[in-house]
């Protein structure tokens, strides 16, 4: 694959159960609507009439010794107007807090709001015979749990971004394992660049950008999306009023870490805001390359085995450092993608789905456990007999 292609490939993986509506009415076939050098799709026939499918969907539990809690907040910057849809007025922005909890307390978490949901099914025109429904795509099981009593103390804050028409959720898997491992968790919502994110008005906008991407600057929204992080940062570290557990964080300890765009987005965070003392980029393409000087502090790559184009950002990064490769991995293993894909009967990587979220868990948090909390880990010294699929590069 040429770095043209695959650096294509990698500004975004569609929306979650990126299925195309062929899948429906005829019943004759199962393909993704990411672009064709990303997808792992294969055509199914069908002999006869398609059976409606019955999707229940529940992410792994976390692995740590905490709890996830989970809040929904709303959050308005009341400094620069909507990039995209600037009649809106000021950007605002919906974020899921995820944080260490006792176990046993709270209610269990909703994945999504039935209007996020109904973002997805309209935006991937998903039939009703596939059995992804709002309803379904709400009560898919998260092992988070709404107002869950807090674990006593403070945490390291990690920012987390998605993909490129990716709605925040689809990376709950990881952000619940970094709460129950100890950390606060900013899951950050794009509003007006995914399928949709349900504001404070209860309105659920659609994407803007999405429709043509080949003509869109991935660096300015890279860019943009450094500048909802670092707002995010200032609402919980500035007063405690944005949140009302944000006196769990340690301001001082704050990583960042995306898929896809949303990698790219971590890297230019890290550049505008030395608040920011590690990042992470899984499977993204940077938007732009950082040159020498600009990333000194820790950061990590982690992608498939068909990236071509990190080379030139490896080069400029300083500091700690380290590039996994991740062997049978395709661009959406880093995310809950894969996994819900599975569970609603799709075509799958070779690696499988729960290895992939397991992997993700496992040196992500590794990589802030040894840069946010000092904490070493033998898992980032080199290959690992109980991870054979991880390959370091570097």
């Amino acid at each position: 694959m040429n770095t043209t292609s695959n650096r294509k490939r990698r500004i975004g993986a569609v929306a979650i159960l990126g299925l195309a509506a062929s899948v429906a009415a005829a019943g004759t076939g199962i393909a993704a609507t990411t672009p064709p050098s990303t997808v792992h799709a294969t055509a199914v026939t069908a002999a006869a009439a398609p059976q409606p499918r019955s999707f229940q969907g529940a992410l792994p539990a976390p692995t740590g010794p905490f709890a996830a809690g989970e809040d929904v907040i709303h959050l308005t910057d009341a400094s620069r107007p909507d990039p995209w849809v600037p009649s809106s007025g000021p950007r605002q922005l919906t974020v899921t807090m995820v944080y260490p909890a006792v176990p046993g307390t709270g209610t269990p978490a909703p994945y999504m709001t039935l209007g996020e949901g109904a973002g997805i099914v309209q935006r991937q025109h998903l039939p009703a015979s596939s059995g992804v429904t709002p309803q379904t795509l709400a009560g898919v099981t998260t092992h988070a749990f709404d107002g869950a009593r807090p674990q006593r103390g403070k945490y390291p804050l990690v920012v987390l971004s998605p993909a490129y028409e990716n709605p925040r959720m689809v990376l709950t898997s990881l952000a619940t394992d970094l709460a129950s491992h100890g950390y606060v968790v900013a899951l950050v919502g794009h509003t007006y660049e995914d399928s949709g994110e349900t504001l404070a008005n209860g309105q659920t906008p659609p994407c803007m950008i999405c429709d043509a991407p080949a003509s869109l600057d991935f660096d300015a929204v890279a860019a943009g999306r450094a500048l909802d992080e670092s707002f995010v940062i200032d609402q919980l570290t500035h007063g405690n009023t944005a949140w009302p557990l944000a006196h769990l964080i340690d301001k001082h300890e704050i990583g960042t870490a995306g898929h896809s765009l949303g990698g790219a987005a971590a890297a230019a965070t890290m550049i505008a805001d030395p608040r920011v003392r590690a990042g992470v980029n899984m499977d993204g393409s940077f938007h732009p390359d950082p040159t020498p000087g600009q990333i000194t502090r820790p950061f990590l790559m982690l992608g498939t085995t068909a990236n071509t184009d990190w080379e030139h950002a490896w080069a400029a990064l300083g500091g700690y450092k380290k590039w996994l490769t991740v062997a049978g991995a395709d661009h959406f293993s880093f995310s809950d993608l894969d996994l819900l894909h599975e569970q609603a009967g799709f075509p799958t990587p070779p690696l499988s789905p729960e290895r992939g979220v397991a992997i993700t868990r496992e040196y992500v948090t590794a990589f802030f456990d040894r840069t946010l909390k000092g904490i070493h880990s033998p898992l980032l010294d080199g290959p690992s007999p109980n991870n054979p699929e991880v390959n370091f590069q570097h």
